[in-house]
């Protein structure tokens, strides 16, 4: 649930053994909890004082911290965020229940500041022989009380037009343990990094380490890092308002914090900035959003959009959330009066959600044609965004290829869960679910609703869901379906992929195949992922303990740390082309991988590539997928006469992790290596350089119809002049001149007509290299 840790936990962790308690019939789950691999603080920071709270209760889970809401007397100083990244699920093996059951979110309880320890008792004093009078005994040193609770906390910085900073930070013992900075857009989601400013690509890193460890009194002191001042006392302002929200006690006068906050509604329509001071709301300004999440240009509002603007801000300010809509736009008034709501969250200093603000994926009931899953972020405990997914058998997004009504389906279910602002309390299939595919709404509201129980600030005792739960090993070789009720297993029901990759029906196996299934059954039930291997059956037995694993992944309500899903990325490139891996991840491990060598024009070049790659990349495939997670792909051996391109599919490998991470290991605009690019009509090239995620050389090179560079002596006098000013501004250490926005130049209509397509090239480059 938590998944603040910037722990990176390896997905070989989840086949790790399991204590199992057998409790006939059913199997009972004793799972570990995973300790957060917070760094130990000294003293807690002096702010405030505090009364001693109540010892805080350890979490047995492996969640992140509870956190609550609390509020400062002092006014926030300019603090960074923490990068917290959610422990992998921990693995358990479990029995299925027959029905799932729909999680209610429990109400978010504070969690207690920690007790100081007993002060050690004075040492008895000596008597000396001659003298009858003891020396008095000092008086024990008092242990001052945390002054700040323990927990996760997130805060934004003040708003301006292009959106805020934010900070999500881990306090211990008065202390950041891990932060996380946020930049985001008008929609306050997050924001890649190479989607900001040039200026803050490496400010993220140089702040977080200057952060990191630090009290609320040395965050406030951190110098600005130069050429990102404002968003570095951006991040120093949220970092302080987090520490106010973690007061143990709170000022009980101070409600907002002073200042311009920001809101939106759910569905993207508005977003409205209110300012505040000395607790009194003193302005309100109301913002039409683009599809693409940002301001419309008030110059651009059309008609309808200034008569609707102009209606809804007096109202606002008036009277707030209790504004009433004007006849005609009761619409906009609502979209206004959310995006209104919102914006007073992040003002309050006292912010109640049960929820920790950030990513989260979760599951539907399973069933033997396949599952639905939910992608969601959740600001101030309301869905600001989600990403609805119909899975195969295989547990592999069908995508388009789902059943017809179901893909219909999507938009309008999406649609519907944020205009609610989070799952439906009281789902209704006729009235919530959509006709024609009412079994998959019902499954992805389920699956919202649990990734909601995954964002809890206090997690409850229970480690998984009840329900069934499908999983599958990273090969497809197993399915099964798990029942889990209470921590424990219920039922397994085993089944096996053909090599067509299709379920074999259960009337269709054979003897030896049945009696197999019924063996990995019942060792499933009575020891879990501690089963031994049949023998003979040795890579069956192991399918199905990872697809058991993997089915307890998907059950538990601990966030992983990477996101489910395909992702793209490329090795280092040269002359000749670049390697390429389509890396398909489910709970950490790769469930399906297609390698490249494709050429200057990123185009396959499938058997027309040098014959050692052609024949390395089944191997590395079987290899790559026989390995499962990022750090044991690095170990892959190197095939013999491809030992370049083994090494580049390798690193793309490790890239598409990186850009499957929900909170940055490393947070970085790019990813250090050579990256090439292609125009539309691939026949532009431009390679460039990328260290210390900053792009700093460029070379350009043009490509005829097959892909295959052109010599100098063909080249026009326009490609040239084009060629030559982009090459000739690298120095090789800093920014290139067209590292960040390029945009189309040159002296006379042909020189524009190329550069045009050298841009194209150059930010295809920038799209490989970005993170």
């Amino acid at each position: 649930m938590k998944k603040l840790i910037s722990l990176t936990v390896s997905a070989a962790i989840l086949l790790a053994p399991f204590a199992y308690t057998l409790n006939v019939p059913a199997l009972n789950l004793k799972v570990d909890a995973v300790s957060a691999a917070s760094e130990e603080a000294d003293a807690p920071a002096a702010k405030p004082t505090a009364k001693p709270a109540a010892t805080a209760k350890p979490v047995a889970t492996p969640k992140a911290t509870p956190k609550a809401t609390p509020k400062a007397t002092a006014k926030p100083v300019a603090t960074p965020k923490p990068t917290a990244k959610p422990v992998e699920t921990p693995k358990a093996t479990v029995k299925p229940v027959a029905t799932p059951k729909a999680t209610a979110a429990p109400a978010a309880t504070t969690k207690p500041a920690t007790t100081p320890k007993a002060t050690a008792a004075p040492a008895a004093t000596v008597v000396p022989a001659a003298t009858v009078k003891p020396v008095p005994t000092a008086l024990p040193v008092t242990v001052k009380q945390n002054v700040y609770q323990d927990g996760v906390y997130v805060a934004y910085g003040d708003a301006y037009s292009k959106g805020t900073e934010g900070a999500k930070i881990e306090i211990k013992d008065g202390k950041i343990t891990s932060i996380d900075l946020l930049r985001t857009s008008p929609k306050l989601i997050d924001r890649d990094a190479r989607n900001n400013y040039s200026a803050l690509w490496q400010a993220y890193g140089l702040m977080e380490n200057k952060l990191i460890g630090k009290t609320r009194d040395g965050a406030a002191a951190v110098d600005a890092v130069s050429g990102a001042t404002r968003s570095s006392n951006g991040w120093k302002l949220s970092v302080d308002r987090a520490f106010e929200r973690a007061l143990t006690v709170k000022d009980t006068d101070a409600i907002y914090f002073d200042g311009v906050h920001m809101g939106i509604d759910p569905t993207g329509k508005y977003a409205v900035f209110a300012t505040y001071e000395s607790n009194k709301l003193t302005a309100v300004k109301v913002y039409p959003l683009n599809s693409a999440g940002d301001f419309v240009d008030e110059k651009a509002y059309t008609a309808e959009q200034s008569a609707a603007v102009a209606a809804i801000t007096p109202a606002l300010l008036a009277k707030g959330t209790a504004a009433e809509p004007v006849a005609g736009l009761e619409a906009d008034f609502k979209a206004a009066i959310n995006a209104f709501w919102d914006a007073e969250q992040n003002a309050k200093i006292n912010n109640t959600s049960a929820y920790v603000d950030g990513f989260y994926s979760s599951y539907g009931t399973a069933r033997s044609v396949g599952v639905e899953r939910a992608d969601i972020v959740i600001r101030n405990g309301k869905l600001v965004d989600v990403k609805l997914f119909r899975l195969g058998n295989n547990l592999i997004d069908r995508g388009a290829t789902a059943y017809a009504e179901v893909v219909k389906a999507n938009a309008p279910m999406t649609a519907k869960l944020l205009a609610n602002g989070s799952y439906f309390a009281n789902y209704d299939e006729k009235v919530d679910g959509i006709s024609g595919a009412t079994e998959s709404s019902h499954g992805w509201n389920q699956a919202v609703e649990r990734a909601f129980e995954k964002a809890l600030k206090v997690p409850g005792e229970v480690k998984y869901f009840d329900g069934k739960f499908a999983g599958v090993d990273n090969q497809s070789k197993v399915l099964l379906l798990v029942d889990v009720a209470s921590d424990t297993v219920t039922n397994i029901k085993l089944s096996l992929f053909g090599a067509d990759g299709k379920l074999i029906a259960d009337d269709k196996l054979s003897a030896e195949q049945k009696s197999l299934v019924g063996t990995l059954t019942s060792g499933l039930l009575e020891k879990g992922v501690q089963m031994s291997d049949i023998t003979g059956q040795e890579e069956l037995s192991a399918a199905a303990k990872a697809a058991l694993t993997d089915a307890l992944t998907n059950a538990s309500k601990v966030q992983g740390i990477y996101k489910d899903g395909t992702f793209t990325a490329l090795g280092d490139a040269y002359d000749k082309g670049t390697n390429r891996a389509d890396v398909t991840l489910r709970n950490g491990k790769i469930v399906n991988v297609a390698l490249y060598r494709v050429g200057m024009n990123l185009v396959d070049r499938g058997k027309a590539a040098y014959p050692e790659v052609v024949k390395a990349i089944p191997q590395l495939t079987t290899s790559i997928l026989a390995a499962g997670t990022r750090e044991a792909v690095q170990d892959v051996d190197a095939v013999s006469g491809a030992t370049s391109s083994s090494v580049a599919l390798k690193t793309a490998v490790d890239r598409a992790y990186g850009k499957a991470e929900i909170v940055e290991a490393n947070k970085a605009a790019y990813f250090d290596g050579i990256f090439i690019g292609v125009s539309a009509d691939k026949l532009v090239n431009v390679m460039t350089y990328v260290e210390h995620g900053v792009p700093v050389k460029m070379l350009v090179y043009y490509l005829d119809k097959n892909g295959s560079t052109r010599a100098v002596n063909q080249l026009t006098d326009a490609e040239l002049a084009v060629k030559s000013e982009i090459e000739s501004t690298s120095t090789g250490y800093s920014l290139h001149k067209y590292g960040y926005r390029a945009a189309a130049f040159g002296n006379n209509d042909a020189e524009k007509e190329v550069s045009a397509k050298v841009v194209e090239a150059i930010k295809s480059a920038l799209e490989s290299a970005g993170k």
